[in-house]
């Protein structure tokens, strides 16, 4: 076993693999990428230099003086105070404290906050509490600030929301009442998105993300790329991150359109140029990571999608290297083992330029 590579799975165990097997799994994990994406591999001396930074005998690694990029986050603050059950550490703390920590203490690049939800549909009864909340945080802040939030069309369903359940219509065999009242939920998201953006606005916002967009389908991701466009027309100063939710655009509706590009079956290259024709400054790609595989397999994947998408984008790739995204093993406490090597990876071989 001295040849033994420590590694992990996709959730995370801990497992031991030999060099050639771990090459198997690089290798095999760009090929599905390109096979699915119709994306180039990547290259021998991309696999190589893969292979080497996964093998590396040291806990953590990572990109060379110099070579660092920006840092952005989906309600990060949150992870301070929320409970394990949301991904958080449960100290006791206000959000508040947890912003100022993050800037201060961590030397965060960028901070942020959003409702405990974290979905912009409950923002809009108390975004005036939000305002307030908003504004007295950033007048202590000296990193950019960001407020964010998921789309989240779901809610906008019964019981929870105005509109019929599409899955229960389709159970049914409507398929054209399913299609109806997905366009009908996301008008109501549409709206409800520019409401919260213009009422934080008024309070001088430094910047709006769009967390998890798609999330519910090609009709969620339509929702949010048409609020990009309408805010910016009316915001042209506000700085706005659409993040995706997976590498793949889920065809739930299967036929709406964006400037005459169907947006079901969009894999991140396809993304990145959507994003930014709705105006969008940062577009956040993901990539979903496979728990029955390696992590070197789903990294290896994760690069191949990120190259393509940052190739063909005009505008910032933020990878989103978050807990079951971008490589990194789906767990509460994602392990610095495993999130160095990905960040890594991205970075030198996926050329994002901000995580």
């Amino acid at each position: 076993m001295s040849d033994a590579i420590s590694t992990r799975m996709g959730d995370g165990e801990r497992i031991t693999m030999s060099a050639s097997e771990l090459k198997e799994e690089i290798l095999a994990g760009t090929e599905d990428a390109a096979e699915k994406g119709r994306v180039p591999q990547l290259t021998g001396e991309e696999l190589d230099k893969l292979f080497e930074i996964m093998a590396a005998p040291t806990r953590m690694v990572s990109v060379e003086p110099g070579k660092e990029v920006i840092v952005t986050d989906d309600g990060g603050t949150m992870s301070f105070y929320s409970g394990q059950d949301g991904g958080g550490v449960g100290v006791p703390m206000s959000r508040m404290q947890a912003i100022l920590t993050y800037e201060r203490a961590c030397g965060a690049d960028t901070t942020s906050m959003g409702h405990s939800d974290y979905s912009y549909k409950p923002v809009k009864s108390i975004v005036n509490f939000e305002m307030n909340e908003y504004y007295t945080a950033s007048q202590m802040t000296t990193a950019p600030f960001f407020y964010g939030a998921q789309p989240n069309m779901g809610l906008y369903y019964q019981p929870d929301g105005p509109c019929m359940n599409p899955a229960e219509l389709l159970g049914k065999g409507d398929i054209e009442g399913a299609k109806r009242t997905q366009e009908e939920a996301a008008e109501h998201l549409r709206k409800d998105l520019g409401f919260v953006v213009r009422k934080l606005d008024t309070v001088g916002c430094e910047g709006i993300n769009f967390d998890t967009s798609g999330s519910a389908g090609d009709a969620d991701l339509l929702a949010a790329l048409q609020a990009v466009r309408d805010l910016k027309k009316d915001l042209p100063h506000m700085p706005m991150i659409l993040g995706a939710s997976g590498e793949f655009v889920l065809g739930m509706h299967g036929s709406v359109e964006f400037d005459g590009k169907r947006l079901a079956g969009m894999y991140p290259q396809d993304q990145v140029k959507v994003a930014e024709a709705a105006g969008a400054d940062i577009v956040g790609v993901a990539v979903n990571t496979n728990t029955n595989e390696s992590v070197a397999w789903n990294l290896a994947r994760a690069a191949t999608f990120v190259k393509a998408a940052t190739a063909a984008s005009n505008i910032p790739v933020h990878v989103n290297v978050g807990m079951g995204v971008g490589g990194v093993p789906m767990m509460e406490q994602p392990p610095i083992d495993s999130v160095s090597r990905v960040s890594k990876t991205l970075v030198e071989l996926g050329k994002a330029d901000g995580l």
